[in-house]
């Protein structure tokens, strides 16, 4: 049996364009771009660029993280293929009335984004410092074989918000 030359192209290119649009929902749900400025010109190519992003914490309502990654151009990041460096700056509020939705664990994973083809990712995670009553929010990036040191760690100080009373207390909201 003969196969065409063209089937295993177009059968590589149909899987993964099926792969992607059910991939977009999730997509939609990622963190939400600022804007972006660039850092270093290429001629032909996309700009190396500085991008703020915002996301909302998915298990504590009225606190939102914003964090600033840089962002590869030249042709591997034309194609999605470079690998980012690990810093990234962090900065977490509260923007509304605290609300937990469910029990946590300390340093759950808030966020996950992958920073290379394969190996490397970086996460914001969650903690409590209940004697304060605090969140405590920390952004790092780990790789397969070797991880990186660079982090930055964020607060949020619980308050009560307009005249809805008194704060939760996180420690009320961690697994013992």
């Amino acid at each position: 049996m003969r196969r065409s030359f063209f089937a295993f192209p177009l059968g590589l290119t149909l899987g993964l364009t099926l792969s992607l649009a059910a991939a977009a929902p999730a997509l939609a749900d990622g963190p939400d771009l600022i804007f972006r400025k660039s850092t270093v010109f290429k001629l032909l190519t996309p700009n190396d660029k500085l991008a703020t992003y915002a996301i909302d914490d998915p298990v504590v309502d009225g606190v939102g993280c914003w964090y600033t990654v840089p962002e590869r151009g030249g042709i591997a990041g034309a194609f999605g293929v470079a690998e980012e460096v690990s810093d990234v700056s962090l900065a977490c509020r509260q923007y509304g009335p605290i609300k937990f939705k469910e029990k946590t664990e300390q340093g759950d994973v808030v966020f996950r984004e992958r920073r290379s083809l394969i190996f490397k990712k970086m996460q914001i995670v969650r903690g409590c410092d209940a004697k304060r009553n605090v969140l405590v929010y920390m952004v790092y990036s780990d790789k397969l074989v070797e991880g990186s040191p660079k982090n930055s760690t964020s607060t949020v100080p619980l308050q009560p918000w307009g005249a809805s009373g008194d704060a939760p207390k996180c420690a009320d909201f961690i697994h013992d």
